[in-house]
This record gives structure tokens, sequence and C-alpha cells, in this order.
């Protein structure tokens, strides 16, 4: 959110007379997403425009005021321009991530898991949210075919866990300007698990969200 803009927080935007303009690629945008996952789980509203050709045209139309708001990546907001010039000069302001923890980057920044709590999101919403956002919980997964045995499974995934924790890999990925938190093969497994065990009435919720 542009600093300038009059909202503050989710608070501000619930209260609101007039919902915020955002800037979106389209309907598949992560940050169309999001609005459309606070409208479900908090109440707040947004006006969202969309058809932007990219990320940068998005950014543009912020430092224009055409929009004072979009959805970004954590992972992408930090350390690259233009959002190293914008946090220099107090440009942005961050209002919600949508980890279950904060980003040590973004420590005075609640989460959307917080405010769910804070507005006693029902559970079939709640749900929904879930399944929608397990995606960046997924992150770059590396995947066998189902038939492969155990036993081959467990020695990849063991060395992929030493791989992530070799110091000249954790080098480049510094050098990079990417960050390194892995998840384990048994977590991923869990969290599949845990997305696609659900009743049809979360599904519905899911599919009236994204629109389909």
């Amino acid at each position: 959110m542009r600093a300038d803009a009059p909202y503050t927080s989710i608070a501000d935007i619930i209260k609101a007379k007039e919902p915020p303009k955002c800037g979106a690629t389209g309907t598949a945008d992560s940050g169309y997403i999001l609005t459309k996952l606070l409208e479900e789980t908090t109440g707040a509203k947004f006006n969202v425009v969309v058809g932007y050709p990219g990320g940068s045209e998005v950014d543009l139309a912020v430092e224009k005021g055409e929009v004072i708001c979009r959805g970004h990546n954590v992972s992408a907001h930090f350390g690259r321009e233009p959002f190293n010039n914008w946090h220099k000069k107090g440009f942005d302001r961050h209002i919600i991530q949508t980890a279950r923890k904060r980003d040590p980057q973004l420590s005075d920044t609640p989460t959307i898991y917080e405010l769910m709590d804070q507005h006693k999101t029902n559970d079939l919403s709640r749900r929904a949210a879930r399944v929608i956002l397990a995606g960046g919980e997924f992150g770059r997964p590396m995947l066998a075919s189902p038939a492969t045995p155990l036993d081959r499974v467990n020695v990849l995934r063991e060395g992929f866990a030493k791989a992530l924790k070799d110091p000249e890999l954790l080098a480049e990925a510094t050098k990079g300007r990417m960050d390194v938190d892995p998840s384990t093969g048994e977590e991923l497994q869990a969290l599949v698990k845990e997305v696609m065990d659900q009743p049809k009435e979360v599904i519905q919720r899911v599919r009236k969200i994204l629109g389909n």
C-alpha cells in the first residue's frame, strides 16, 4: 500500500466508505486472489483494476497513483528495485502477509491467520483460505512418480536435505538474492494430505473465491 494512502491496516479498509484501488494483471494474479480471500475472511472490500501486462506495469501504476496497492511475493519485494527505493523513501506500507508465521523482514505486519483469529472467521472460510494459500508453502517442490519405491524416495529426500545445508550452495543462493527456507518431504506430504482431504463445502467455497 502507498504510505500516503489513508489505510494503515485491514481494519481501516473494513471501515472505509470507499475501498482501496489495487492493481493486478488478471483474476489469476496472486494479489487479486488475496483481495478475494480478505473479502471472504475479514469482510474488507477492494476495487481491483485488472489488465496490466505484468508486475512492472503494476508497480509503475502504484508510483503514478493510478492504483494505491498491489500484492507481491515477499522474496521478490526485498533486495530488488524499485522496492529498495520505495523502502528508502518510505513510499510503501506493508498491510498483510499470508504465511503462517511473520517473516523476519515483516515483523510488524500481521498474517492473514492472525486476522482470521481477530475477526473470528468461520471454519469453512478458514479452511478455504488454508487450501488456497498452501501453494505458497509448497514453493517449488521436487517430485517423483507415484510408483517410486520408498527406499529410493528416502534416498532422494536425504540427498535433498544434505544439499540444502551445503555452504557453497547457500553462498550461491545468498549471492543470487534467493531465500532458502526448505521443507522436508515428510512435511510436504502431510501438507498435500491436509489440503486434499476437504469436504465438498470447502471445495465449493474455494471455487467461489476463485470465481470458478
